[in-house]
């Protein structure tokens, strides 16, 4: 951050009325070649930019109101170190635009604009870029995508935020946009309300950072109105479901043999659906117990730690295969695709009586709940699911982990004596 300057002249309001009323600004340097004015009236004082260009001339630019008479809000009535800010944002900006490094903003910056800036610049080292545009085009370009950035206000992005919770959610039936509908929206319903805000939140977290974008890059004057919002609190912490060592068992004997096959894959490794699908013979090594993941979410290559019972899985499932030649296929030799896996798993839940039925994705989060109740610390399944950091880990699993709290709790509460015994067992199906 630059640093600010101090300026007995003009650094505050008293300061500032002992000046005399001129159309000439009093200016006072920032930086070699910039200096911040302050052009006084009867009506009321303004700040002005002005620069030293190549031509040795000077060019200036009107930045806002003083504070002379009301309070600063950082948009358009500035105090004297919000000015300075503003002064060095419309210098660098000066300074690309002479350098040939972007063009002058003539017409209006909208936030549409806003977004197709931020997704080239995203695209770099972004990872969920179809789904990140995907929720650009679903939920902010309909309802802000023509409004200028700079005439953006706290209030329409509150309203906007509340809209999108209230609103209800998107199915999507098909490829094709127009085939979407929606799920009823249940303001009854506390987890279809939690969803709802959950959603709202990220959406508006993709808001933000394209809006920052935009005005580190010189787009907009400020990022007032947007920094004032704040998320729904409380939302994102939903139960994460997953399956007992029983179920796992059931389920896999309930499954059909090129759905089994997938399923233990899953479980044995906690990979994603669409990672498993693509994995190939090479991606086994056997020397070390690995699986290496070429192609991930995050877009980074990651190795999977098998345990023994994990290893002779692989061995036995890539037996008379080569190289390419994936790991996993269909019955009939096709390899698995979209979607192909939601109508065979929803049977075979069925089939072990597991209910409701669970999606693939479950198998994900059963293998890093295993790993958390066996007291796994949170970096090392994180490591395992190819997580960036601890952070999704510990939300997903850090309740599952044996605790000092709890352990300490069911040691020393006292026994109440008044539970009745009873001579009924649950019956265990056999393993």
């Amino acid at each position: 951050m630059a640093r600010q300057v101090r300026d007995a002249v003009l650094g505050t309001r008293e300061a500032r009325r002992r000046l005399k009323t001129q159309s000439e600004p009093h200016w006072r340097a920032l930086d070699n070649g910039l200096h911040l004015g302050y052009r006084k009236r009867a009506t009321g004082g303004s700040w002005i930019g002005r620069r030293f260009t190549e031509n040795k001339k000077y060019s200036k630019s009107k930045l806002g109101v003083a504070d002379d008479f009301q309070d600063a809000d950082g948009i358009k009535t500035l105090n004297f170190q919000q000015a300075q800010a503003a002064a060095r944002k419309w210098f660098e900006a000066e300074i690309r635009i002479e350098a040939g490094l972007e063009e002058a903003q003539t017409g209006k910056y909208t936030v549409a604009d806003a977004m197709r800036d931020y997704m080239v610049h995203y695209s770099v080292e972004g990872k969920g870029i179809a789904a990140t545009q995907s929720s650009i085009n679903a939920h902010i370009l309909p309802a802000l995508g023509k409004v200028e950035v700079a005439k953006l206000t706290s209030k329409k992005i509150a309203d906007w935020h509340r809209d999108i919770a209230a609103s209800s959610a998107m199915l999507r039936t098909g490829k094709a946009a127009d085939k979407r509908n929606v799920r009823a929206h249940d303001s009854k319903d506390a987890d279809v309300v939690r969803r709802r805000r959950a959603t709202a939140n990220r959406v508006m977290t993709i808001l933000k950072a394209a809006l920052n974008y935009a005005w580190k890059e010189g787009k907009t004057a400020n990022d007032t109105a947007w920094r004032k919002i704040s998320p729904f609190k409380n939302v994102d912490a939903p139960v994460v479901r997953y399956l007992t060592e029983e179920e796992c068992r059931r389920l896999i004997n309930a499954s059909p043999n090129d759905l089994r096959a997938i399923v233990n894959g899953a479980l044995f490794t906690g990979c994603r659906y669409s990672e498993l699908a693509r994995l190939i013979a090479n991606d086994f090594n056997p020397d070390v117990g690995t699986v290496t993941v070429r192609l991930s979410k995050s877009g980074k290559v990651r190795h999977v730690i098998l345990t023994d019972e994990g290893k002779k899985f692989f061995e036995n499932a890539v037996l008379n295969k080569q190289g390419n030649d994936f790991i996993f296929l269909r019955e009939g030799g096709a390899p698995w695709g979209n979607s192909h896996q939601k109508r065979p798993i929803i049977e075979a839940c069925k089939n072990a009586k597991i209910k409701p039925a669970i999606s693939f994705h479950v198998l994900r989060h059963t293998h890093g709940s295993l790993l958390a109740m066996k007291g796994v610390p949170m970096p090392v399944i994180a490591k395992q699911l190819g997580h960036a950091d601890t952070r999704m880990t510990e939300k997903h699993y850090a309740h599952l982990s044996p605790s000092y709290v709890a352990d300490t709790i069911r040691q020393n509460f006292p026994t109440l004596g008044t539970v009745e015994e009873s001579n009924v067992e649950v019956l265990k199906c056999k393993k």
